[in-house]
C-alpha cells in the first residue's frame, strides 16, 4: 500500500481541477486529506452501454488523482442499479435492461478503466459490483431504508416536475433508484463519493443515508461535465460521446470533430496535462491561435491515454494524410463480397468495420459511416439500407478506416 501523500499543492490541485462542488465543504475535505488519513472513495458506473465513454473518463481521472495520493479507490460497476435505470435528466422512463444485457455491457469496463486506474501493484483500485449487497436486501430492509426519504424529496426533482406538467408517467421503481445508489455508500462504508454534477441528488441521498444508518459523514465531490462554450453537453444522450473502446484512429478523428468551445474544458477534465499547460492553452485560444492545432494536441493526449503514444502518433499521421490533405489511402483492406446485395449493417459486420449490428447502427446514427459515391464520401443515414455491391465499393468508418469491397 502506498503512503498517503499530504503535499499541499497536490491536494489543492485535487480539490480544484474539474471540481464543481464539495459537500459539506472544500475546507473540511482539505483538512482531512492533509491529516494523512487514508480515505476510501468510489464512483459508480452503470453498464447502460457496451463501453465507458469520455464523460466517465472525467470521474476516472479524478479517481486516479486520489489513487496517486495513496487513497483507497473503489471502481463500482452498477450491475444492480443498471437494472433499474437512473431517471436523472430523463424526460421519459428508461427501458429496463436484463441482467444478461447489463453483464454483457460491463464485460470490458475494467479493461477500459485500466487506462486511468491501476488495478495491480501498490494500492490497486478495487472492483466491486453492487448486486453483491443489493440482491441480499429483503423487502423489510427496503421498507426500513426507504423510511429515511420522503416523497417530496423525490418528486421535486426537475425531470419529475417536467413529466408531471407533460402528464407523463413516473414509475415507483424510478423513485427507488436514488435509494439503491445511496445504499452503495452504506455497504461500502466510504468516506467520499465522486461523480458528475448531474449525480448530485443521488450522491447526497447516499450522504444522508450513511449518516442515518452509520452516523458517519460522507464527503461528496461533484465534477464538471464536459460541455462546449454554449453549454452543450458531450455525452451518450446527446449522441456525441466518444467511447473508450473506440479504435485509436476513430478516437482521434472524433475528437477533432468536436466544437472549438470544448477545447479548454476537455484539456482540464479529460487529460493529465499540467495546470501550467492549461493556462497556456487558454491564453493561446484567447490570442487567436488556430483552434485546430490545439484540438490536435487534445486528440493526441486523449488517444495516448487510452491507446498509448505510438498509436496516438499513428492516428495523428493518418488523420493528416486522409483528412487534412483530403486523400483516400492508396493501400486499404480489401474484402471479397460473396453476394450482390447486403444491408449496410450486415456489410459493416462482415467487413470488420463493426463488431456487432448494434455497434453498426450506433456508428451510422453518429454519422461515422460514409460510402464513396463518385469522388465524394456520402454519410450513411440508415443501417438497414440495402447496398448493391458493384465492381468496387469503398466504405469509410470515421476519417481513417477504409475498406474496399469487391465482387
Amino acid at each position: 500500500m502506498d503512503q498517503v501523500v499530504t503535499d499541499k499543492k497536490k491536494i489543492a490541485e485535487l480539490l480544484s481541477r474539474g471540481v464543481e462542488r464539495i459537500f459539506p465543504s472544500r475546507e473540511l475535505l482539505a483538512k482531512k486529506l492533509a491529516s494523512g488519513e487514508r480515505l476510501r472513495l468510489y464512483c459508480g458506473f452503470d453498464p447502460t452501454a457496451p463501453a465507458l465513454h469520455i464523460g466517465n473518463a472525467i470521474a476516472l481521472n479524478k479517481l486516479s488523482q486520489f489513487q496517486a495520493l495513496g487513497h483507497e479507490v473503489i471502481f463500482l460497476i452498477g450491475d444492480f442499479t443498471g437494472l433499474i435505470g437512473d431517471p436523472t435528466d430523463k424526460k421519459a422512463v428508461r427501458r429496463q435492461m436484463t441482467r444478461e444485457e447489463v453483464l454483457a455491457n460491463a464485460r470490458d469496463y475494467q479493461k477500459q478503466a485500466s487506462a486511468y486506474l491501476k488495478f495491480d501493484g501498490n494500492n490497486p483500485a478495487r472492483v466491486s459490483y453492487n448486486s453483491a449487497w443489493n440482491e441480499k436486501l429483503r423487502f423489510s430492509d427496503l421498507i426500513k431504508l426507504s423510511s429515511h426519504f420522503t416523497v417530496q424529496q423525490m418528486i421535486q426533482r426537475d425531470m419529475f416536475q417536467a413529466r408531471l406538467k407533460e402528464e407523463k408517467a413516473i414509475y415507483l421503481h424510478e423513485f427507488l433508484y436514488p435509494l439503491v445508489q445511496a445504499y452503495d455508500s452504506v455497504a461500502l462504508d466510504v468516506d467520499l463519493e465522486v461523480g458528475g454534477n448531474d449525480q448530485m441528488f443521488n450522491m447526497m441521498c447516499g450522504r444522508d443515508l450513511l449518516s442515518a444508518v452509520k452516523k458517519k459523514e460522507k464527503f461528496v465531490m461533484t465534477l464538471k461535465l464536459l460541455a462546449d462554450s454554449s453549454g452543450q453537453k458531450m455525452g451518450k444522450s446527446e449522441g456525441n460521446a466518444v467511447f473508450l473502446d473506440t479504435v485509436a484512429d476513430d478516437m482521434y478523428g472524433r475528437i477533432m470533430s468536436w466544437p472549438d468551445g470544448v477545447i479548454s474544458p476537455a484539456f482540464e477534465l479529460c487529460t493529465a496535462v499540467p495546470s501550467e499547460d492549461l493556462k497556456r492553452i487558454a491564453t493561446s485560444l484567447a490570442a487567436g491561435t488556430n483552434p485546430r492545432d490545439l484540438k490536435a494536441e487534445l486528440a493526441w493526449e486523449i488517444t495516448k491515454i487510452n491507446h498509448g503514444p505510438a498509436a496516438a502518433d499513428q492516428a495523428r499521421a493518418r488523420f493528416i494524410s486522409t483528412f487534412q490533405k483530403k486523400e483516400t489511402p492508396v493501400e486499404m483492406k480489401v474484402w471479397q463480397a460473396k453476394q450482390a446485395r447486403y444491408s449496410l449493417a450486415d456489410l459493416l459486420v462482415a467487413t470488420g468495420l463493426a463488431e456487432t449490428k448494434s455497434e453498426a447502427r450506433r456508428l451510422v446514427e453518429q454519422g461515422a459511416i460514409k460510402i464513396k459515391e463518385g469522388r465524394d464520401f456520402i454519410a450513411a443515414t440508415d443501417a438497414k439500407q440495402e447496398l448493391s455491391v458493384k465492381t468496387e465499393t469503398i466504405i469509410a468508418r470515421g476519417k481513417r478506416q477504409f475498406i474496399k469491397v469487391i465482387r
